[in-house]
């Protein structure tokens, strides 16, 4: 069942694709605050879920009290915020290795895939079409992003077209691999997000490519597993989900928005929401993929 829905979803997601890049404004128009809302609601939301499954960790241990969660949970968040401000480009650099895997893996393991070093690798191969795709398709305007966040855009895996299109091919290859590996019709999924993120980063604005792939598919997918997880009953696990997720997506959309009108006092509108978006997400990522890997791992055991 979840299979299914997962390849009905990136069919309508695909479809969808395609209908916008026909229209002009969506070619024409990065929709900044359409991005920063889209991000700020869907997109978040597939994370705030993490103090649930910060509950499950802590009674692994048998700790009851939540404040060592939020604790940790907020300290990691700073951490990348801290080291950001003085090392810009390493920590970018690092989020977006970090996320490729992440992209790759959270839109594949629906399929059961093998575990792995080999797989692993693959994951973080396949994701990396999310950012090799935009500096191929739309390098200016993706390389003035990650100059408004403080990348240095010198770099060589920046400077040079031939090692991104090298990416993007070890990208296709390893999605091909995934789905061969796996023998299951389902696993055409793969093929049809990869077409559906060349599609968009082609045609669009890359901060506009970037949230609609972040939150209609990515976002989306995950929030399903999700759901699968409270009820295997989508009627009665939808109206749960929201009811357990809307405190968290509330309340990091709340912070995000404070943080986007102090930048406004030094910034313009795209540098502050470029900043809001990248910067916050690299915040929350750490903790929510720090906590699903030793979920993990101590599912292992």
């Amino acid at each position: 069942m979840l299979n299914k829905l997962n390849l009905n979803h990136s069919i309508i997601f695909l479809i969808f694709c395609l209908v916008l890049v026909s229209l002009d404004y969506f070619r024409l128009n990065t929709l900044l605050y359409t991005c920063l809302f889209l991000v700020l609601t869907i997109g978040i939301s597939h994370g705030s879920l993490d103090n649930l499954k910060g509950k499950k960790l802590l009674q692994l241990y048998n700790i009851n009290n939540m404040a060592y969660f939020y604790l940790g949970y907020v300290f990691l968040s700073l951490f990348v915020i801290i080291f950001w401000l003085f090392f810009p480009s390493l920590l970018l650099i690092l989020f977006l290795i970090i996320a490729s895997y992440h992209f790759g893996k959270e839109d594949s393991e629906f399929l059961y895939i093998s575990k792995g070093l080999f797989f692993d690798i693959l994951f973080f191969l396949k994701g990396s079409i999310v950012i090799s795709a935009p500096l191929i398709f739309q390098k200016s305007k993706t390389l003035e992003i990650f100059n408004t966040i403080g990348m240095n855009t010198e770099l060589i895996i920046f400077s040079s077209d031939l090692l991104v299109i090298i990416f993007i091919l070890l990208s296709i290859l390893s999605s091909f691999i995934i789905v061969s590996s796996v023998r299951n019709l389902y696993a055409l999924v793969l093929v049809l997000d990869l077409m559906a993120i060349l599609v968009l980063n082609y045609f669009l604005q890359p901060l506009l490519a970037f949230t609609l792939y972040f939150c209609f598919l990515h976002s989306i997918r995950h929030s399903i597993s999700l759901m699968y997880e409270l009820d295997n009953n989508l009627t009665k696990s939808i109206p749960i989900f929201f009811k357990k997720s809307l405190p968290l997506t509330l309340l990091t959309g709340f912070l995000f928005v404070i943080i986007f009108i102090l930048l406004m006092g030094e910034f313009d509108v795209s540098n502050s929401i470029n900043k809001v978006i990248f910067i916050g997400l690299a915040a929350l990522t750490l903790p929510h993929i720090t906590l699903e890997y030793i979920l993990e791992k101590k599912a292992e055991i």
